[in-house]
């Protein structure tokens, strides 16, 4: 019907582009819902109650698991999801082109040589965003984690590709550039470890002392709010860890929950100063 009229070829140009486009936002927004999928089963997953007993603590772990899990998925779907979309509309843009008869081999020269310049002016930006995404793969932290990253040492309260936002005991908070963190030192993955030094008297009964700290363990490991919510393993006397002239060092450890050494190190405290109160045992100034 149209095939003999002057403006036929255009039309059929004209309906060919807006086919390639509406395509190209099809294939985008199918691979969108795609990686949405994908990236609310990763920030799913399974909680401490599978490797630990249930108690208050490991409520409020699970609870910062599943956020960081899911930030780290946020923002690797968030990072797919635009590289899907300039792989697509790029795509999508250079069939338009080639179908309008433009000559693209400039063009994509021209846009290499800009991603050049670019890349030399932004080094800093590319190297921020390259460790931002080794670390999400690597998971190295997350938040809620207590970590020393040379530059701060706080709590972890977001992480983008960017930049680590870090909050002090102080209440301060720390901005640092992923790119600038060489070494990390990482608190709360997986478990914790609190320990007391315990040094008495250099004349003291060794064993005596030692049977003391054992049982003040045992205590401790049968307290049913400890031991549900925040330690792992029954704590442990490695006898003597330091001697000098004037004094024992005497050393006990327990392994904790994530983040809840501090805790644990404080309830220790007291229960051994009590059972060394209630025994008469003196504790003396270490070497």
């Amino acid at each position: 019907m149209f095939g003999n009229a002057p403006w036929a070829p255009l039309v059929a140009s004209a309906i060919t582009i807006v086919l390639i486009l509406v395509l190209a936002v099809i294939i985008r927004k199918v691979a969108h819902r795609l990686i949405t999928k994908v990236v609310n089963r990763a920030a799913e997953g399974g909680s401490l109650t599978s490797r630990f007993r249930k108690g208050a603590a490991t409520d409020g772990i699970d609870a910062l698991l599943h956020e960081r899990r899911k930030q780290r998925a946020e923002t690797m779907g968030s990072v797919l999801k635009h590289v899907a979309s300039i792989v697509i509309m790029g795509t999508a843009v250079l069939t338009v082109l080639d179908r309008l008869t433009i000559p693209i081999a400039p063009l994509l020269t021209s846009v290499g040589i800009l991603g050049v310049a670019i890349g030399f002016g932004a080094q800093e930006l590319v190297k921020d965003f390259i460790a931002g995404m080794f670390m999400l793969l690597e998971d190295q932290y997350g938040v809620g984690d207590v970590i020393d990253a040379g530059a701060a040492v706080g709590t972890v309260e977001a992480v983008t590709l960017r930049v680590t936002r870090l909050r002090d005991v102080d209440g301060r908070v720390w901005y640092v550039r992923n790119g600038t963190i060489t070494r990390i030192g990482n608190e709360s993955q997986g478990w914790s470890r609190a320990y007391m030094d315990v040094p008495v008297a250099y004349d003291a009964d060794i064993l005596g002392v030692r049977v003391l700290l054992e049982h003040v363990g045992e205590e401790i490991w049968a307290d049913p709010e400890l031991r549900e919510a925040k330690i792992v393993e029954p704590p442990q006397v490695f006898g003597v860890e330091q001697l000098s002239d004037s004094s024992l060092v005497f050393r006990i450890s327990v392994k904790t929950l994530p983040s809840q050494q501090a805790a644990v190190s404080r309830e220790m405290r007291l229960r051994v100063k009590s059972a060394l109160d209630t025994a008469g045992i003196p504790m003396v100034a270490g070497a």
